[in-house]
């Protein structure tokens, strides 16, 4: 009789700037076996949102790294020494520029509220994306997971959900939408790094 090898879990480190919600989903579908991964460091820029009380909350390591309170040098080299040692660096919702250091090229993510290349960039989140999208007028939107380099929102497309835009939408309620899809859309592009059933962008 044989059996099969079990697969270590890819290990995570999550970086956050606010409610933590995408942290949160990723952790519940870890916690429900649904994701093979451990989230190994919570990272966040910001020491009073709600991302670092929910993470403590579910006993992940959480550590507050404030752009404010350090110089950039001071920055970038405290983010590269607390995600050392994770397999993906995850950005979820961090609203900071982290300089990516050549050793993680092609092994830190982001999820875009939004079909990249459009609508996103530097000062692009949360509801000022739906806001531009309804002001655009478009008929449909979504989220977009991405291989990040030292752009904001930029680098190659891993995966994309897609939402109707309905004639009554708020940016709320847009959002709420586009919300329900990255919450499927950042475990899938996950897994399949996992796997290796993605390829990586060239260095």
């Amino acid at each position: 009789m044989t059996t099969q090898k079990s697969i270590s879990p890819l290990r995570l480190a999550v970086l956050i700037s606010g409610g933590g919600r995408t942290l949160l989903n990723l952790q519940e579908r870890i916690r429900s076996g649904l994701l093979n991964a451990k989230i190994v460091q919570v990272i966040s820029s910001r020491a009073d949102v709600a991302g670092v009380e929910r993470s403590r909350a579910v006993h992940l390591p959480t550590v507050v790294i404030e752009r404010k309170l350090l110089s950039y040098t001071q920055f970038q080299e405290q983010i590269t020494q607390h995600v050392f040692g994770a397999d993906l660096i995850c950005m979820a919702g961090f609203l900071s520029l982290w300089r990516i250091p050549e050793a993680f090229s092609g092994r830190v993510i982001n999820i875009h509220p939004a079909l990249l290349p459009e609508f996103g960039g530097h000062g692009m989140y949360g509801l000022r994306v739906h806001r531009a999208v309804l002001a655009a007028g478009r008929k449909e939107s979504g989220c977009t997971v991405h291989f990040c380099d030292n752009e904001y929102d930029h680098g190659s497309i891993i995966l994309q959900r897609r939402v109707p835009v309905l004639d009554d939408d708020t940016p709320e309620r847009l959002a709420d939408r586009v919300f329900e899809q990255e919450c499927i859309a950042y475990p899938e592009a996950i897994e399949w790094f996992a796997s290796g059933q993605i390829e990586l962008p060239a260095r």
